[in-house]
C-alpha cells in the first residue's frame, strides 16, 4: 500500500509556528521520516522550527534537482511506494505554488497516490485578504521580466488585463530587485490603479499597503520596505 504525499507548509519567519499553523499540521508535520524539499537548509530550519523530536540528521531529506527530470521524479517518490508517507517542502510558503515540486504532485495523482495538503500561511492569499482589492478574480503571474523594456511592457499588459476583467494581479520578486520593480509600477501604471505591497507577511515587522499610483508617488515606500521578501497586487480602475 502506498504512503500519502503530504504538502506541508514551510515558515516565512521566526515567528513562533503556533501563531500561523494548527496543531494538526505541526503533529503530521513532526511524525514524517522522508522528506522532499526545494533546499535542504531552509527545510532544515523549518523542521527545527516545527520542533521535530528526530535529529535532523536522521531523517531523509532529498533536495529537489534542478532540472527536475522524469527519472528523478520516480525516484523521489520511492518512499511513497515503499509505504512510507512522504513530505514536500517548498523553499518558503505553501509547496506546488509557484514552486518546483507541483510536478511531483502530479506524478502521484497519476499514481493514484494519494495527496493531501496541509493548512498554514499562504503569502499570496494573506495578502489579497488584506489588499481590499477585487478577492473574486484574480491571478498569480510569478515573476515578471527582469529587464526593461520586457518588464515595463508586462505591466502595461498586466494592467490592461486587469482593467478589463477586473481582475486583481499578483506578482513576486527576488527581494533585492523589489526597488527596480516598484519603481517600474510607478512609472508604467495609470494615476488611479491600485497597488498594494504586502511585505513580511505572517512577521512582526509585517506592513501591508493599497494605495493608488499616485500616492505612492507622494509617497514611496523605503528602501527597508523594499528589500524584503513582498507580494506585489494591482487592481486599474475602468
Amino acid at each position: 500500500m502506498s504512503g500519502t504525499l503530504f504538502l506541508l507548509p514551510t515558515q516565512l519567519g521566526d515567528t513562533p509556528w503556533q501563531t500561523v499553523l494548527p496543531a494538526g499540521s505541526q503533529e503530521t508535520a513532526c511524525r514524517l521520516r522522508h522528506f522532499v524539499v526545494e533546499n535542504a537548509k531552509t527545510a532544515r530550519a523549518s523542521l527545527k522550527w516545527l520542533g521535530h523530536p528526530v535529529q535532523l540528521r536522521e531523517l531523509a531529506i532529498e533536495q529537489l534537482p534542478e532540472p527536475l527530470k522524469p527519472a528523478d521524479i520516480e525516484r523521489l517518490l520511492v518512499p511513497l511506494h515503499d509505504g512510507h508517507d512522504l513530505g514536500l517542502m517548498s523553499e518558503a510558503g505553501c509547496p506546488g505554488v509557484a514552486d518546483p515540486g507541483a510536478l511531483l504532485v502530479r506524478r502521484a495523482h497519476e499514481l493514484d497516490i494519494a495527496v493531501k495538503p496541509l493548512v498554514g500561511p499562504s503569502s499570496l492569499l494573506l495578502a489579497l485578504m488584506a489588499s481590499g482589492l477585487d478577492g473574486q478574480r484574480f491571478a498569480f503571474h510569478g515573476y515578471l521580466p527582469q529587464r526593461e523594456p520586457e518588464r515595463s511592457r508586462r505591466i502595461a499588459e498586466l494592467e490592461k488585463e486587469s482593467r478589463q476583467k477586473q481582475q486583481t494581479q499578483l506578482f513576486i520578486e527576488t527581494p533585492y530587485r523589489n526597488a527596480a520593480l516598484f519603481a517600474a509600477l510607478l512609472a508604467a501604471c495609470r494615476q488611479d490603479t491600485l497597488l498594494c505591497i504586502a511585505t513580511d507577511l505572517t512577521l512582526a515587522s509585517e506592513r501591508i499597503a493599497t494605495l493608488t499610483v499616485t500616492e505612492w508617488r507622494r509617497r514611496p515606500a523605503s528602501a527597508d520596505f523594499l528589500h524584503r521578501p513582498t507580494v506585489f497586487l494591482l487592481l486599474s480602475a475602468h
